[in-house]
């Protein structure tokens, strides 16, 4: 029997153990996604356009002629959909290629523009 003096143990209890909820990231934003234009005009042949865009995106032949048509009865094509320093680089390969020497009234380059993908 215990006396009155006897200090009695009382079983520790433990804290409850807090489950962590991992936090979730946030998904990496996507950067804004913006089209190259390439407009048309009288002065260049489709073979320059197909060699342009051959060389300039790495487009095949017949992408290049697809293209090439789309400009010539639309006024304009989407060359390609990409974040904006990538398409003001391509603009600016587009405007720097230079004149189509199958034509001569051509004096200079094809145009482009970049616009933002809504």
């Amino acid at each position: 029997m215990a006396d009155s003096n006897s200090a009695v143990i009382e079983p520790e209890v433990a804290e409850p153990v807090k489950k962590q909820i991992p936090r979730r990231e946030a998904p990496p934003k996507r950067q804004p996604r913006y089209h190259v234009i390439l407009w048309d005009d009288p002065d260049h042949t489709y073979e320059y356009v197909i060699a342009m865009l051959k060389e300039l995106f790495g487009y095949s032949v017949e992408r290049g002629f697809q293209l090439a048509e789309q400009v010539d009865h639309h006024g304009r094509a989407i060359c390609l959909t990409t974040t904006k320093e990538h398409a003001e680089l391509k603009r600016d390969q587009i405007q720097a290629y230079g004149r189509d020497h199958r034509s001569q009234r051509s004096a200079g380059s094809m145009s482009a523009t970049i616009e933002p993908d809504v």
